[in-house]
């Protein structure tokens, strides 16, 4: 089996599951990707006396609107599950197939529960 095969891509042989995969993204994506966007748009563009916080996410909306936002976060996202599958297939390291999921997932909860108390306050 070659690299460019494409075979690499699964995770049959490897010591984790397609459904313990899905699982972690699952929450994950909920978490970081749609908890944390839904809340931020809600403050960025319907909330007039708060900002964004985060630079890199600011010079985005700015430079390229929402598109530049999801963009953004889409790469962090794709960033993140390049490197859980990398860890997970080729490694075989339970810290690098994990971790990046479990990192989103905190942050996620962390940054949707902090704009949440920002929108009811």
């Amino acid at each position: 089996m070659g690299a460019g095969d494409g075979d690499w891509l699964t995770l049959e042989g490897s010591s984790f599951s397609s459904r313990s995969f899905s699982s972690v993204w699952a929450v994950a994506l909920a978490t970081y990707g749609v908890g944390d966007v839904v809340t931020t748009i809600a403050i960025v563009y319907f909330v007039p006396t708060f900002t964004e916080a985060n630079p890199a996410i600011r010079w985005a909306i700015q430079s390229f609107g929402g598109g530049g936002f999801l963009g953004l976060k889409l790469l962090v996202i794709y960033c993140c599950l390049g490197l859980s599958i990398w860890g997970g297939v080729l490694e075989e390291d339970p810290l690098l197939y994990y971790g990046p999921p479990a990192l989103l997932t905190v942050l996620g909860l962390a940054v949707t529960g902090f704009n949440l108390t920002l929108l009811f306050s």
